[in-house]
């Protein structure tokens, strides 16, 4: 059964995120709306997109669309999503889930009330090199782990970015961090115990806004963890390393996995590269969350990972010195 999606904007990400995955699985893309309907109409005319709607709401509303894809600026994630529930619409929306974390927990509740799934884009979390880089950091490999470290970098976006936009919920720790703090989350569900956050640190470009934010972390075994975000840095960049008592281990490219699918471990008696494949992590997903509307198949995550990792964001902002958005 195929699966017909409308999207709300038409957004740099939407090519990666759904347009490819999309195509590659045999979706439909019925529908797309845009604050600039030239804007909309170019993505549905470069895309294939069946037709253009006239606002976000024609997109929700349309009869054929079964799921709603949203990629909008931060701060329109959540009223946009409490309006799919609202018409009963399943919703892939990007992250971070919501501005904060008490929005975060409207959704939810909303969500729950309602019986619609709604998933937080963390696509990562569904491609190999992901799953075998949280197996390496508890099934022994490289011993006992002792830390974990997420390092995220980009170039700097336009000074128009949304990004650099507190109306709009911007921040290197909201665009970046969202991410380094999902990996701890997940690592400390799978065996090592919640994490706390024991110290956070960032500079801001505007009043709010953070060009970078680091933050450190520790869970109850004792590992440490090091969540590191900068929207200023010189390339791209986006690693996930593991240490443990035996060695080491680094995911080179753990949000795009299609650029780079490769592990490399190191012990004392041996170095060797593990290569995981480069089927985008996108496509992963998608086919996820088809499988989960169109036949009930489990996700591996759902809106309660999305309240806590937005009390972990709020709770990173307070302790560098900031307000939440």
């Amino acid at each position: 059964m195929s699966l017909r999606i409308g999207v709300l904007g038409a957004s740099r990400i939407a090519e990666q995120a759904i347009v490819g995955p999309a195509r590659e699985l045999g979706y439909r893309l019925v529908v797309v709306a845009a604050r600039d309907p030239d804007r909309a109409r170019a993505f549905a005319d470069t895309y294939g997109v069946e037709r253009v709607g006239g606002c976000y709401g024609d997109v929700i509303d349309d009869a054929e669309v079964d799921v709603v894809y949203n990629p909008l600026a931060n701060a329109l994630h959540a009223p946009w999503n409490l309006e799919a529930i609202k018409a009963g619409k399943p919703v892939l929306t990007e992250k971070p889930f919501a501005r904060n974390h008490d929005e975060a927990r409207e959704v939810a509740e909303a969500a729950e009330i309602a019986g619609v799934s709604v998933l937080e884009g963390f696509h990562y979390l569904f491609h190999p090199v992901n799953r075998r880089i949280f197996e390496l950091a508890t099934d022994g490999t490289v011993g006992d782990l002792r830390h974990v470290e997420v390092r995220m970098a980009m170039p700097p976006p336009a000074a128009d970015d949304p990004r650099w936009s507190l109306d709009l919920a911007g921040g290197a720790l909201m665009d970046l961090g969202c991410y380094g703090l999902h990996v701890m989350r997940q690592l400390g569900a799978q065996s090592l115990g919640r994490p706390a956050i024991t110290a956070a640190h960032a500079s801001q470009r505007s009043p709010g806004i953070d060009e970078w934010c680091d933050v450190e972390l520790r869970f109850p075994t004792g590992a440490t963890g090091c969540s590191a975000n900068t929207m200023v840095g010189k390339a791209f960049s986006f690693t996930i390393t593991v240490v443990g008592t035996k060695g080491d281990a680094v995911a080179h490219n753990f949000i795009k996995p299609h650029g780079d699918d490769r592990i490399t471990i190191r012990t004392p008696r041996e170095t060797w590269v593990e290569q995981l494949g480069m089927r985008p992590s996108y496509s992963y997903q998608l086919e996820a969350f088809a499988a989960h509307v169109l036949d009930g198949a489990a996700l591996p995550i759902g809106v309660q990972d999305a309240v806590q990792n937005m009390h972990y964001i709020d709770a990173a902002y307070r302790a560098a010195g900031m307000s939440p958005r």
